[in-house]
């Protein structure tokens, strides 16, 4: 055998075997369990009272779990091999961002098929539910935070509010981890504090009067 054969050879039975582990790792029962449990703690929220439909939502949610962790994974694990690679830090940060770059493709495309698939089964409010659950329910909890922080809100100021939240919550819905979707609904509160404050809103004084609020209101329930 030629070493230029030999060469590719070894190549193909590289690239195969790094494909099983990564098959392994993601068909890993334990890890299918988890995902399962996450799904079907989602869609136990949505009452829909069809256990067929429930089952289906079930397998759509667990496998896009899987499908993301995937594309994470992938992409961590070679970001980090370029950090441990010679490669000059301009030529690493380059690479870096080639596969942030894919992955981001790869995880947009996803995030298209999945809520195709999700529209398919479930009403426009229930596949909200399905984004709430997949993100710890901030968007609701924020959005109330704001209104009962500034009673004195406009519609528009409302609809600002609201927009920018949904925004955020559809990017926090790929996220790898909870650390990933926190920050994007940090970036996008970031965006809302900027535009209140524009509107004249000191949002310090404004956040420091709603926490005496909260304690009294705490207190008075005792």
């Amino acid at each position: 055998m030629s070493v230029k054969r030999w060469s590719m050879y070894m190549m193909l039975f590289v690239s195969i075997a790094t494909c099983k582990v990564n098959a392994q790792q993601h068909l890993d029962p334990e890890y299918i369990k988890v995902t399962n449990e996450r799904a079907s703690k989602i869609v136990e929220k949505l009452e829909l009272s069809n256990p067929e439909k429930e089952q289906a939502v079930t397998t759509i949610i667990a496998q896009q779990y899987r499908n993301l962790s995937k594309i994470h994974d992938e992409r961590d694990s070679k970001i980090e091999a370029v950090k441990n690679s010679d490669l000059s830090k301009d030529q690493q940060s380059k690479e870096i961002g080639k596969l942030k770059s894919k992955a981001d493709k790869l995880v947009s495309k996803l995030h298209k098929s999945y809520l195709k698939s999700l529209n398919k089964q479930l009403s426009e409010d229930k596949v909200s539910g399905v984004k709430d659950g997949m993100t710890y329910g901030v968007l609701p909890l924020t959005y109330a935070g704001y209104l009962d922080m500034l009673p004195n809100l406009t519609e528009k100021q409302k609809k600002m509010i609201y927009d920018n939240l949904i925004e955020a919550r559809e990017h926090a819905i790929d996220g790898g981890s909870s650390k990933e979707k926190h920050a994007w609904f940090g970036k996008f509160k970031g965006r809302i504090n900027n535009n209140l404050s524009a509107d004249g809103y000191d949002l310090h004084k404004e956040s420091k009067d709603w926490h005496e609020r909260v304690k009294k209101r705490e207190k008075n329930k005792l």
